[in-house]
């Protein structure tokens, strides 16, 4: 989902911005290009940079991020290998990129080395261009190694045998398609046993909750999809989704105004609140709002670090708006 927010250096306050991003002219094409990525440190709190911690979040790096390409942007969700060398992410213009992560001494994140950037394509093989079918925002790796994306405006999930692939539909729950044309799935995940998981942005049934589905595989590559809920609170939507080291969940909540600007909840969930029929009640890890750093924040992955340790990477959605950063952060989850 598109907002428009700007960052003013001074005290890091977040205000609405006069204007709306301008997005690409188009799909960056049939070819994959090679990509170059230029990045410049970020500090946690920009009225305090030897701040190290917010709530149980304990930071780890961050940078802001452009590009040699006008396709550079949107970024709405990604995911990292478990070596934590590659990050692979979408934008809601459907493109999708690689590149290579750079560490310091300390390993904590110094920097992206562009590898590729690409688009997404429809049914037919080619690359998306309409904005009603090109707006990517949720995507997850399954286990045979295929990718599952899913859209929004023409809600719906596809499946990628690679992200420069020719996808497959997925069969979808009947009120899938009920969801607000701009507030479908942006929090997508699979599991091992090749369960997917979807939450809706603005989908609900009941106050409080946002509508999540739980698709099972069935005989000739169909699911089986089952309800549960996602307890939220006022003005916060859930925006990512990602399996942790340990097994329980984390996610993302994101909230906007023009007066108070985005702010972002970290949350965490144990995986056994998962349940058809049941309602998932998220506990707070972190709130990310100025002068902290943040941006609209949409993208999730978990990894270990060389210790052990849980590593928990956002990656932001500029909206193309000058006024606005490509930001990716790395928080390791305290003990």
């Amino acid at each position: 989902m598109r907002y428009a927010i700007r960052s003013l250096v001074g005290f890091g306050l977040l205000v609405a911005a006069a204007c709306a991003g301008v997005p690409p002219l188009g799909p960056v094409g049939a070819q994959n290009l090679p990509l170059e990525i230029r990045a410049n440190s970020l500090p946690l709190k920009l009225d305090d940079p030897q701040a190290r911690r917010v709530g149980k979040l304990v930071w780890r790096g961050g940078i802001t991020m452009t590009a040699n390409s006008r396709n550079f942007g949107g970024w709405s969700d990604l995911h990292v290998t478990p070596d934590g060398r590659t990050l692979i992410s979408i934008s809601d213009e459907g493109s999708w990129f690689t590149a290579t992560i750079d560490y310091d001494e300390n390993n904590n994140l110094a920097g992206l080395t562009g590898r590729q950037i690409g688009s997404l394509r429809g049914l037919d093989g080619k690359p998306l261009v309409d904005k009603q079918w090109a707006d990517s925002e949720g995507m997850a790796l399954m286990p045979d190694g295929s990718w599952i994306v899913s859209f929004e405006r023409h809600h719906r999930i596809w499946r990628y045998p690679t992200l420069d692939g020719t996808p497959t539909a997925i069969d979808l729950p009947e009120d899938f398609g009920k969801q607000p044309n701009n507030g479908g799935v942006e929090t997508l995940t699979a599991l091992a046993d090749g369960r997917i998981i979807a939450i809706s942005e603005e989908y609900t049934l009941r106050a409080g909750a946002n509508v999540g589905w739980i698709g099972t595989p069935a005989p000739g590559g169909h699911y089986a999809w089952s309800h549960f809920d996602y307890a939220t609170i006022p003005d916060f939507k859930p925006t990512a989704i990602t399996l942790l080291p340990d097994g329980s969940f984390a996610t993302l909540e994101r909230a906007f105004d023009m007066v108070r600007g985005v702010r972002v909840r970290v949350m965490n969930f144990a995986s056994g609140q998962l349940q058809p029929g049941g309602t998932v009640h998220a506990v707070e890890l972190a709130r990310l709002a100025s002068p902290y750093a943040v941006d609209n924040l949409e993208g999730l992955a978990a990894t270990r670090g060389v210790r052990g340790e849980t590593l928990l990477w956002l990656i932001s959605d500029d909206n193309f708006n000058p006024l606005q950063r490509n930001i990716l952060l790395l928080f390791e989850l305290a003990k």
